[in-house]
C-alpha cells in the first residue's frame, strides 16, 4: 500500500478512536461474532489473532470467552485502548503479522481489510494465511456489493479514509485463490453497502 493511504488511515484511526471506542455493537455484527465463537469452540479452536482489532471490543469477547487472543492494529491510539482491556496486543500493519512469529487456530478481520488497496489484497491474504494453523479459520468481513476503490468523500472521518469495495462475485473469486469458502452471506444493514460475511478455512 502507498505509504500515505497508510498514514492518512493512522491519522484517522488515531483522532477517532475515543469515539469508536464509545460506540455500540451493532446487533447484526454481534450475531455474526457469536456465531463464530461457537464455530471455533465445535472445532476445539483455541488462539485467535484480531486482525484490526480497533478499541478491543472483539478481541476482549473472544479472551472473555476462552480463546488465548492477540489484538493486531496499526494505529497506536487503537494499541493502547486494547492494552487499557487488558488483552495482549501489538501495532502491526497487514502485511507486518508475520513478525508475531506465532501461528493462530483463527483469524477475525471485521471492516478491516476494506482498507487494503486492491493490488495488495492477494498479498495481505497470503499474509493472513502464513499466520493461520493448517485447517484454520478465518472470518474476513467487509462492506460491498459494487466495484469502487478510493477516498469515500463522504465519509466523516477527517482525513477521509480509503476503502476498496468489491462484487459478491468479485470478492468470491479472490478469496478462493488462497482458501477454501466454509460460508458466504450477505447482510443488509440499511446503508448503500451490504456486508459480506465469508467464513474461510485454511488449505
Amino acid at each position: 500500500m502507498k505509504a500515505e493511504t497508510i498514514d492518512s488511515l493512522k491519522e484517522s484511526y488515531n483522532k477517532y478512536a475515543d469515539v469508536r471506542e464509545k460506540s455500540k455493537i451493532q446487533p447484526w455484527k454481534a450475531e455474526i461474532r457469536k456465531n463464530f465463537l461457537e464455530l471455533l469452540k465445535e472445532e476445539e479452536k483455541t488462539t485467535l489473532l484480531d486482525v484490526g482489532a480497533g478499541p478491543g471490543r472483539d478481541s476482549k469477547f473472544f479472551s472473555d470467552n476462552g480463546l488465548k487472543t492477540i489484538a493486531a492494529d496499526f494505529s497506536r491510539e487503537m494499541v493502547r485502548l486494547c492494552k487499557e482491556k487488558g488483552l495482549e496486543a501489538r501495532e502491526l500493519d497487514f502485511l507486518s503479522l508475520h513478525l508475531l512469529n506465532r501461528k493462530f487456530d483463527a483469524v477475525w478481520a471485521l471492516n478491516s481489510l476494506l482498507h487494503i488497496e486492491k493490488k495488495d489484497f492477494s498479498t495481505v491474504l497470503e499474509e493472513i494465511k502464513g499466520v493461520l494453523n493448517p485447517d484454520g479459520i478465518f472470518f474476513l468481513g467487509v462492506y460491498g456489493g459494487e466495484d469502487f476503490e478510493g477516498i469515500r468523500e463522504e465519509d466523516f472521518y477527517i482525513p477521509h479514509r480509503f476503502f476498496s469495495f468489491y462484487t459478491d462475485e468479485e470478492i468470491k473469486e479472490k478469496v478462493k485463490k488462497h482458501f477454501s469458502i466454509i460460508d458466504f452471506k450477505t447482510i443488509e444493514t440499511g446503508g448503500k453497502y451490504h456486508f459480506q460475511s465469508l467464513i474461510l478455512k485454511n488449505i
